[in-house]
């Protein structure tokens, strides 16, 4: 009888017991929260990269015959192709909005100096016949652009396009036309508008860092260009068509965005 009020009590006392002993267990730690990353946000940058663009020029050969040797003399046309190739380094500043479904539209400005520089040279129909030399320098790029892309977390795809603007400068040089022993330099400057069309991959790789590695064509057309001597002061004109291909590394720090 005894033995059974033991285990009565034994069995009251375990059951009082419990919930001040699960009391005392220690609780599961809560995972932390991460935030999901998102590409909102406004960020400045510079980039580095190369270029090479192609420029047709019409007609450099009239425009030293008819000016040095005297209208009538140029029978035919000359086109000459010169294609710049050089470094371009510069700087961009936008802002990117991520919505719900991971696309990302946003807008950027962008501005480059150029070291492209190309040269051709060309044979005069005078004689005895001479040569001049062609050269085409490309020494600034700007645009402004709309872009947009798919967001994959930290790392964004996307392709931009929009307005650009191109800085050129042109020589027409040589030694003597028709035997006279006169040397020539036209030269010619030029702000040429257009449009740009490119896309890269964009890789956060910190909270307010990113790298980018980026396509652009541009495409400027047709323009006429005043071309002045300026060892006689005789002036003429040439049309040039162009484009110009750029492909640029660049960085990014981004602020008002969330980040990770």
């Amino acid at each position: 009888m005894r033995k059974l009020l033991f285990a009565h009590a034994a069995l009251l006392a375990l059951t009082l017991a419990g919930p001040a002993i699960a009391a005392d267990l220690p609780l599961k730690s809560e995972v932390p929260y991460v935030p999901r990353f998102s590409w909102t946000s406004c960020y400045l940058g510079g980039h580095v990269g190369g270029g090479r663009g192609s420029k047709d020029m019409t007609d450099p050969v009239f425009l030293v015959q008819e000016n040095l040797i005297g209208p009538g003399t140029t029978t035919g046309v000359t086109t000459v192709t010169t294609s710049p190739t050089g470094v371009v380094i510069g700087g961009e500043i936008g802002c990117d909005y991520q919505f719900s479904s991971n696309v990302v539209i946003g807008i950027e400005g962008t501005a480059s100096g150029t070291t492209m520089r190309g040269s051709q040279i060309v044979s005069l129909h005078d004689s005895p016949p001479d040569v001049a030399l062609v050269q085409a320098n490309n020494d600034f790029l700007a645009s402004v652009t709309g872009r947009i892309g798919y967001a994959f977390d930290n790392v964004l795809l996307y392709g931009r396009g929009g307005f650009a603007v191109a800085g050129d400068k042109y020589n027409v040089s040589g030694g003597t036309v028709a035997g006279s022993g006169v040397p020539f330099n036209f030269q010619g400057l030029d702000n040429r508008y257009g449009w740009v069309a490119g896309g890269g991959v964009d890789w956060a790789f910190s909270r307010h860092w990113s790298m980018n590695v980026e396509y652009d064509y541009y495409h400027f057309g047709s323009g006429n260009i005043l071309m002045t001597d300026g060892i006689s002061g005789l002036t003429g004109v040439v049309d040039v068509k162009q484009t110009v291909q750029v492909v640029k590394v660049g960085f990014n720090f981004h602020i008002w965005g969330s980040g990770w």
